[in-house]
């Protein structure tokens, strides 16, 4: 099924939506699209949807294609100040700074957020499933995390970032155990549960 191309017709929206919240280690990023008026593309979909190929080159097309589009993040360090709800709407209020243009409204994927400036908003559950610059927002964000944790994994080979890009795997499990945390774990998590450590011991 095709994804939706506006909320409301006729006004300038911008889709957002962030990756990583998940995650042990690294930073939260957030994106925001504003495509053209009748843009439409049949190959965007939420980025959980699409192999890494696949968001790679979706991700050069909608930089291409859209009006204006903005990506940022908040670092593990500002997580744990913030909490991992908050600094994920942290996020995405910084990549709506950034666009060229400003929208009228906000497509948010999720339950909630916090109002940013005066621009009106709309949570969608799931939006990113359902609204096309939501699913364009879900790409870039996924995308340039991905780069961001390959890129560190060059500095940290144990934890294997290039492939659990800092997820809660058993092997980055084993590797904190193992070798300790680094700057980019977030020490607010949980990173090592109780019943998990008594797993790893026997």
């Amino acid at each position: 099924m095709a994804l939706k191309q506006y909320y409301n017709k006729g006004v300038v929206e911008a889709g957002c939506d962030e990756a990583g919240r998940g995650c042990l280690a690294g930073p939260v990023f957030a994106a925001a699209v504003i495509f053209p008026k009748d843009y439409d593309n049949q190959d965007v979909n939420d980025s959980k949807k699409l192999k890494a190929g696949k968001r790679d080159q979706l991700c050069k097309q909608i930089e291409e294609d859209a009006l204006t589009y903005a990506v940022s993040r908040v670092d593990a360090e500002e997580i744990d100040e913030l909490n991992i709800f908050r600094a994920s709407i942290v996020a995405m209020h910084r990549a709506i700074a950034k666009l060229s243009i400003d929208p009228d409204h906000l497509l948010i994927d999720g339950k909630y957020f916090y109002s940013y400036k005066s621009f009106s908003h709309t949570c969608v559950i799931k939006g990113d499933s359902k609204f096309l610059s939501i699913a364009a927002a879900s790409i870039l964000a996924k995308t340039y995390r991905d780069a961001f944790m390959i890129k560190l994994h060059e500095d940290y080979p144990e934890y294997q970032w290039h492939s659990n890009k800092g997820y809660p795997t058993r092997h980055h499990r084993e590797a904190i155990k193992i070798h300790g945390i680094t700057p980019y774990h977030r020490n607010s998590f949980r990173l090592l549960p109780e019943a998990y450590q008594v797993k790893l011991d026997i």
